[in-house]
């Protein structure tokens, strides 16, 4: 059997939609229940769902074979995993973004707040940029606003929240995306059957195979 995480949400049940859709289907999957993993015997593949944040984790320490999380996670946390494709979906943008009116006057340090520290840190490291990084869990675009940074580093999809506050997009960090990742041990013992797996998703991402979206309890 292959155990893949999939990320709870809107993410992942376009993930579902993809897996079936590239004939690793799981009916279990779509009944109404309380159960936490689900199984297709004949297909050999075992889902559960997990929160977005974690299936890095789950994969990277093995109790999963692949999984599915946004390229932010990956960047972000760096965790010892393959980057196996790129799904094509749940597509964002990591921005730089501040009041309309703010200028940055390269000679004083630029307070950053987000969500991101390592990713923001890589950007203005790469800029030469001194920065006081805030690092903050939730409500990013409020910061700017108090006062407590000048612009902030966050996912943007969009950028609605933005111009309700009155912020707009800067510069663009890096373009994001959902992506399939693998355990390095199961790569190797389980190579045959993740690289079907694999291959099956490429299929669906080129367009070859139809996807039907399917709304999900979990």
């Amino acid at each position: 059997m292959i155990n893949i995480a999939l990320p709870k949400g809107r993410l992942g049940e376009k993930t579902y939609s993809m897996m079936a859709a590239a004939g690793f289907e799981c009916p279990a999957i779509l009944e109404k229940n309380r159960k936490l993993t689900f199984e297709n015997k004949e297909k050999g593949v075992r889902y559960f769902w997990v929160k977005p944040s974690d299936v890095s984790i789950y994969v990277e320490r093995g109790a999963a074979d692949i999984g599915v999380c946004g390229k932010d996670i990956l960047l972000e946390y760096e965790p010892d995993v393959y980057e196996l494709l790129d799904l094509g979906i749940g597509k964002c943008r990591m921005c730089v973004a501040g009041p309309a009116e703010f200028f940055d006057e390269e000679e004083k340090t630029l307070k950053v707040a987000t969500k991101f520290p390592k990713i923001a840190s890589d950007y203005y490291g790469g800029m030469g940029r001194d920065i006081d990084l805030i690092h903050l869990n939730g409500s990013i675009e409020i910061a700017p606003l108090l006062g407590l940074s000048d612009v902030i580093v966050d996912i943007v999809e969009t950028g609605s929240t933005l111009k309700e506050n009155n912020l707009s997009v800067m510069s663009e960090v890096v373009p994001i995306s959902a992506r399939l990742i693998c355990n390095k041990v199961s790569y190797q013992f389980k190579y045959d059957k993740i690289m079907a797996v694999r291959d099956g998703l490429k299929g669906v991402v080129s367009g070859d195979k139809a996807i039907e979206t399917i709304r999900l309890e979990h």
